[in-house]
């Protein structure tokens, strides 16, 4: 907290200055322009691939301006999180009270982590942790899109999720454009063997401005932000330029679940259905009628539900990635609470054999997981700050890990040796977990019934 006031006094006021867009031959370049008074300026870019016969002209040039300038909105919270200026100034553009109150639910709700993690929990207050300040009249037209959009945008990050959801929607193949946001190889050959060939991926590149890298290392403050509500923004640019219908996410229920008891500290805010309401409202009040529509179709399911028919995809077991800490090596480190997790969730439906194709380790054997273990699993202890299921849904893959063994007449591993006896039968848990079905979502009528075809409801 001492650092937090001491930066925060010492560098005052946060500017959003402007953004440029550039339009060349194959691509469309944007490049932002913010500023903490008396400390840099940064200047971070996207790259977008312009498609085959998209130009940026009378009939889109307004609705594409206004996206760029909320994509910069949200690209902004990584820069001031550094000392969490008293004052936003937007001078890129003109926001009203109601958008202003937008903007400051997203940012404390998406800091919720870094305020945690930080020890910050004091000055996680709507009302005092900024001060948006409007410093221009130029206000962004909403725009009523009237030319003829089809087929899904399917943003996929390598994990098993979009995976499903890429699985789910394999009949639509030809209408559907994998979205992805500086590939790397799990993105790259998930996209691959599920059948998409170069013209049906789409990747946008991100950079971020090298001097906030510098800023962390000098230990300047730093956490995690809401990557999901950047992808929400930066995936409605690429929607509108392919001419998309539906931007079809992969966020399940249990991503509504915090992880810190007693609060709604929650990794996955942006990933959240209230994240979702909010950004929907906010396109259609701000930003377009008629244009994409933005929904996670894997909302109604748990995450048991998604891990048992990922479980069936066996071609994707080699290539599929969602370890945070090992993404830049596109491995799976084996030591963080998301590696356990899903090797726990995986490991109650596949077999030892299987398993080895995706973890070199047998996580579960090994004492030193032992801390990550009881975050995920015991009710007293907060869930790690990761994308994972609910603790209902990690202990009934526990207990379905032991049941097996058991009946097998395996040694259970090590970190299950001291769970506890298991005092009911679990077929009727799992029979539960099986049919559940969560009724908080947007998805139209159409994709509902694939939906519960393709998990037999």
């Amino acid at each position: 907290m001492e650092k937090y006031l001491s930066l925060r006094n010492q560098y005052s006021e946060f500017i959003y200055n402007s953004f440029e867009i550039k339009e060349k031959e194959n691509e469309i370049e944007i490049i932002y322009n913010f500023e903490i008074v008396g400390l840099t300026v940064f200047t971070p870019k996207w790259i977008f691939r312009k498609p085959q016969g998209f130009t940026i002209n009378e009939g889109n040039e307004k609705l594409i301006e206004n996206l760029v300038f909320n994509l910069g909105m949200v690209e902004a919270v990584s820069y001031f999180k550094c000392v969490c200026p008293k004052v936003f100034k937007v001078r890129a553009g003109y926001i009203d009270e109601s958008q202003i109150k937008w903007w400051k639910k997203l940012y404390i709700n998406g800091l919720g982590e870094f305020f945690y993690v930080n020890n910050l929990l004091e000055a996680m207050n709507i009302d005092t942790f900024m001060d948006i300040k409007v410093k221009s009249n130029y206000k962004y037209e909403k725009v009523i899109m009237d030319n003829v959009i089809k087929g899904n945008l399917i943003p996929i990050g390598g994990g098993k999720d979009s995976l499903v959801t890429l699985d789910l929607l394999k009949d639509f193949k030809k209408d559907n454009v994998c979205y992805i946001v500086n590939a790397r190889g799990a993105t790259k050959e998930s996209a691959k063997v599920s059948g998409y060939e170069e013209t049906g991926v789409y990747e946008a590149k991100r950079f971020l401005d090298k001097k906030l890298l510098e800023l962390n290392a000098q230990g300047f403050l730093n956490g995690h932000t809401p990557f999901s509500a950047v992808l929400a923004f930066s995936s409605y640019i690429t929607a509108v330029m392919l001419n998309k219908r539906y931007i079809i996410l992969s966020n399940e229920s249990s991503a509504n679940e915090g992880n810190v008891k007693g609060t709604n500290i929650n990794h996955q805010y942006s990933k959240s259905i209230e994240f979702e309401k909010d950004f929907k409202e906010y396109i259609e009040n701000y930003i377009c009628n008629n244009g994409p529509e933005y929904f996670s179709i894997l909302r109604p399911l748990s995450e048991w539900q998604i891990v048992n028919s990922f479980s069936k995809l066996k071609e994707f077991f080699p290539v599929f990635k969602s370890c945070n800490v090992g993404s830049k090596e596109d491995v799976w480190c084996e030591n963080c609470p998301k590696c356990l997790y899903v090797y726990i969730m995986m490991k109650a439906f596949l077999t030892d054999k299987e398993m080895k194709i995706i973890f070199k380790s047998e996580m579960l054997n090994e004492e030193k997981h032992r801390k990550l273990f009881n975050g995920l699993v015991y009710p007293d202890d907060n869930k790690p700050f990761e994308c994972v299921g609910t603790k209902e849904e990690i202990n009934l893959a526990v207990k379905k890990i032991i049941t097996d063994c058991i009946k097998k007449d395996k040694k259970v591993p090590l970190l299950l040796q001291n769970y506890g006896k298991i005092e009911n039968d679990i077929n009727l848990e799992i029979k539960q977990a099986n049919a559940s079905w969560d009724n908080d979502i947007f998805i139209p009528e159409k994709y509902i019934k694939i939906i519960k075809e393709y998990i037999g409801g």
